[in-house]
This record gives C-alpha cells, sequence and structure tokens, in this order.
C-alpha cells in the first residue's frame, strides 16, 4: 500500500502542467501606457492549449530574467478569448512574438521555438 500511494504520487507529479509565468494579461490601458513611456515590450499571442506556446513560455520566463532583458514587459493576448487585439497585431496564429521599441514594432516571429533566435528578438527592444 505504501509503495502504491507513493507511485501515485510521483505519477501526479510528472502529469501535472508545468506553468510559466512569463507574462502579464493583455489590456490595452497598459500596453498603450508602455507605449507612451517608451518602455520595451513583447506581446505574446498565446493560448494555453498551444504546444508551441509551451515551448516558448520558459525561454522567454529564463530570457527575460536575464540583466539586459529584465526592464522587457511581457504582455499575453490570449488568442482564443482576445480575438479583437489578435486582429489589431494582425497575428494569424497563436505563439506569435511581437516586440516594440516604445511605440514602434521593431521585430515579430510565428512558431519559434529557439532560444537563440527569441533571444535575438527579444534584444532588439534594447
Amino acid at each position: 500500500m505504501k509503495y502504491f500511494i507513493k507511485l501515485i504520487a510521483l505519477a501526479s507529479f510528472f502529469m501535472a502542467p508545468i506553468v510559466f509565468a512569463a507574462g502579464s494579461p493583455f489590456t490595452i490601458p497598459e500596453f498603450d501606457a508602455l507605449q507612451k513611456e517608451g518602455k520595451p515590450v513583447l506581446v505574446h499571442v498565446h493560448a494555453s492549449w498551444c504546444p508551441t506556446c509551451k515551448v516558448q513560455d520558459p525561454i522567454i520566463d529564463e530570457l527575460t530574467h536575464s540583466s539586459d532583458l529584465k526592464n522587457l514587459k511581457v504582455l499575453e493576448v490570449d488568442f482564443d478569448s482576445q480575438k479583437d487585439i489578435v486582429r489589431q497585431f494582425k497575428a494569424t496564429m497563436q505563439s506569435t512574438l511581437i516586440v516594440f521599441k516604445g511605440s514602434k514594432e521593431v521585430g515579430r516571429s510565428v512558431g519559434d521555438t529557439k532560444k537563440v533566435s527569441i533571444a535575438n528578438l527579444l534584444r532588439k527592444t534594447n
């Protein structure tokens, strides 16, 4: 019985979803304020069910904790519930990364899961 309980606990640990808090939910007022202040921003068009987004999340989380990207604000647009915002950014699919330096879009990628190229994209905001 003791072995069975340990086995169930171990299985539930490995089956639990890993959640990375790479960003905060996108709101127009926050985005507008950040642009007005000239802040660097990553808009991540994201879906909770998207396997590519799940690969991107820990990469973005790690990169935004590095010293050269610590001021980058990450805003997540929910692909399913924020369709008007998705259209506003002309994003055709989830896993879209759009970077802004102030009010100017300085780069974009779709479906990228390579740490080096995501880092290069994010550094365009510096």
